[in-house]
This record gives structure tokens, sequence and C-alpha cells, in this order.
């Protein structure tokens, strides 16, 4: 049996498939481990996983809500995430996956997994990569909409040949940035490589697309070796619970609610969102769960009949009992949403969320409320066109089944075995 190391790297729409598949590999007699952010050990221990940190520590940065207000900006939050979280702490990343990765036989590492790939080149194991979004696949066939490009929605309506350039453009531009990875290699010891760490992030050997298939079929210039698992489902919380007594009994108390959540990087800046969302369902005259993190901000004093706020609750039994979900678009509350098969309202912040959120439009499964324009009259409008229109809910109901259906954490684990014995058989093949 192989020992096999996960390192994802952000929020727990990251960590959670980490956990999921390193729970499928461990049935299976493989020696699983995630290695991750310090913050998340609890969550990992509490899953039965073997778990190593990995700097940085995004749990205790000195305020964690500016820290988040900058990662979370609509245009500039992906650069303030590589550029000022991951990278600065490249080198401690380095020397704490040293210390996780000897005896491994591959590390399954994210695509900011910069250190996890020169750690594994350092020592000769395998890597592989997950992708948990269609937008990190960076094709020009299914190009995503982001706020970054002007006018998102018609941008994406170029055609390859344009999105080509633009791609090898961002490539361009963004190169310089990972000065920091090349001298990395150099003092590991390694040649210099000319890939860029980003875009050139995906295994030759196996490449996980972990996302629910609905959301991306296989394009031609997805990179070699490209598995599309679909969803890898995980989602205890830090005691290996899911829902609270407490809520519970709210759900049981009456019809079903509207929920309301920004995911686990989102509330540190969702004051208004929390505020708009009470005000909205009680102008719909709705039950409504309000997710709201470790630390709320600024709820109402009071809050509405019929609407509670809890901090965190598996999305998989709390979603399928609700009427719909209004999220920010973050992966895994996407995917969590399309396999209750509810519709939705989609309030997207940063990164991949504004496409995340075009795809279930496309999917005739959402609305989109843009974030500068979050009310509780617009919330309760697009909420009203989603949950009135019965081809909304037939379409949820399709696309719900369809992602329950899939086996992602065991067709991951099906892939990573799989590549295991491509390599072992050809280091036989080559006498090693």
């Amino acid at each position: 049996m192989a020992r096999i190391v996960f390192a994802p790297l952000g929020t727990l729409g990251d960590l959670h498939p980490s956990i999921a598949v390193a729970l499928a590999c461990a049935a299976r007699g493989h020696r699983a481990a995630v290695a991750s952010h310090p913050g998340y050990r609890a969550r990992v221990e509490a899953a039965g996983i073997e778990f190593h940190p990995v700097r940085p520590d995004l749990h205790d940065p000195a305020d964690l809500h500016d820290v988040m207000t900058l990662a979370m900006d609509e245009t500039t939050g992906s650069d303030y995430v590589v550029r000022q979280l991951v990278l600065p702490s490249l080198r401690d990343a380095y020397e704490d996956l040293m210390r996780a990765l000897p005896g491994a036989d591959a590390v399954v590492s994210h695509s900011l997994g910069f250190a996890a790939a020169v750690a594994a080149e350092k020592l000769g194991i395998a890597r592989y990569s997950q992708v948990l979004q269609p937008l990190s696949l960076f094709s020009a066939y299914d190009p995503p909409v982001t706020p970054a490009m002007p006018m998102p929605q018609l941008t994406r309506r170029l055609g390859p040949a344009v999105w080509r350039v633009l791609w090898r453009l961002g490539r361009r531009q963004s190169r310089a940035w990972f000065r920091e990875v090349d001298a990395l290699r150099a003092e590991a010891g390694l040649p210099a490589s000319d890939a860029h760490p980003l875009f050139d992030a995906f295994s030759r050997e196996l490449n996980l697309a972990s996302f629910p298939a609905a959301l991306a079929s296989p394009q031609p210039d997805w990179p070699p070796h490209t598995v599309l698992t679909g969803f890898c489902l995980y989602d205890r919380d830090e005691l290996g619970a899911g829902l609270s007594h407490e809520l519970r009994r709210f759900l049981d108390g009456g019809p079903p609610p509207i929920v309301f959540t920004l995911g686990s990087s989102g509330v540190w800046i969702g004051a208004s969102f929390y505020r708009a969302a009470a005000e909205a369902a009680h102008a719909l005259g709705r039950r409504a769960v309000l997710l709201v993190g470790p630390e709320p901000r600024e709820l109402p004093a009071a809050l509405p009949d019929g609407v509670i706020a809890v901090d965190y609750a598996a999305h998989s039994e709390l979603f399928p009992r609700t009427a719909a979900i209004v999220h920010h678009g973050g992966i895994g509350t996407t995917a969590q949403a399309l396999r209750a098969g509810r519709p939705m309202v989609v309030v997207p912040l940063s990164h991949d969320q504004p496409d995340n959120a075009a795809r279930c439009v496309r999917l005739g499964v959402a609305r989109v409320v843009p974030r500068r324009q979050v009310s509780a009259a617009r919330l309760a409008a697009a909420l009203r066109v989603v949950l009135d229109d019965p081809a909304v809910a037939a379409r949820a109901a399709t696309i719900g089944e369809q992602t329950r259906a899939e086996r992602g954490a065991e067709a991951a684990t099906d892939a990573i075995e799989a590549a295991l014995e491509q390599r072992d058989a050809s280091a036989v093949a080559a006498g090693r």
C-alpha cells in the first residue's frame, strides 16, 4: 500500500476535497495524510487522517478581517493571494513539506502548491495535481467569466484563437512574480526551468479535475492525463459533526428555509450581506438560515422571526432541506448546491466565483446579484425568480441527481492508484 500526502492551500472549499480523497484512499488500505495550514489540524484529525502543519497559518494573522478584505477584492484579490500570502511563505512551506513528505509515494498538490512541486521533485516522489474549479484549467475553448477582463460575458465569446493569445499574455505578464520559485529551485539543487509555476502547475502524470461534471466538460486543451472525477464530498466540522441540535430543531419546525452563506472566507467581509439577507427573507415571508462563520460581524441586533444564525453546518445535510441557496459562488458551496438540486442566487466576490456563478446561470439553475448591488430588495427579487419558476426547480433537480451519482473521491482514488501502478511499471521497465 502507498503513503499519499495531500497538500491543499486555501479555504475549506480547498481542504474538504483533500480530506474526502484521503478518506477514500485510507479505506483501501493506503496511508493517507493531509499537509496544510496549521489551523486545520482539528478538522483533519477529527476525520481520522494524519496531519502535518504547513505554513502560512492563515488562521492567525494580525487582523483576519483586513487580510480577507484584500484577498476577496473583486479585481485584485487573486493577485494578493498569490503575491502577498502564498509566495512570501514559499520557503516556510517548503521546509514544512520536506518534513512531511519523506517516505511518501506521492503528493497531491493544489494549484498554488508551488512549494509542494519543488519538494516532490527534490525528493523524487510522484506529484499529482488537483484542480477544483474549471477556471484553473486555463482553457481557450471554455474560457472563464472574470471581472478582471472588460465586459466578461462578451469576452468569453471571443473564441479559442483570441483566448490563446490572452492566456499567453497572462503567462508572460505574470512570470516575473515567481522569481522566488526559481530561487528556491536553485537552492534545492534543481535545474532551472522556464515553466510557469501557475500556468504549468499540472502534473505530467495525473491531473484530477474535482468539480461537478455539470460545470464543465473535457476540452481539447485540458492538460494531458486529466481525469474529471466529479465532486469530492466531505463537510464535517472540527468535531466531526454535521448539524447542531439547535439547527435540526429549527429545520424540523417549519417549511424549508432559504440558506444564506458566504463560505469560510466571505463571512469576514459580509456584514451588509447578512443584514440584507435577513431583511429579504422577512420580505418574502420565508424562514431562513444564515451561516455566519465563527465570528459574525454586525448582524442585526434582533433577527426576524423564522430566521436563525449559526456558525457552520454540513452543507450535505442542510442544503437538501432548503427551498433555495444564496451563496458567494465558491466552488465547494456551488458543488454542494448543485448536488442538493436546489435553485440558487449567487453573489460572487472574487477569484473563480464569478465564473462558477456564470456557469450555474448557463445551466438554468441560478440568478446572479453583483456584490456591489446587494440589497434586501435585489436579493428578494432574484429569489422570487428562482423560487417561482418551475423550470428552474426541474433543472436543478435533474442536475442534483447527476451530481449525487458522481463518485468523486472514489474516482480520484482509482486514478491515483492507476498512476502509481503506471509509475511502478515504468520503473521496472527502466530497471530501477
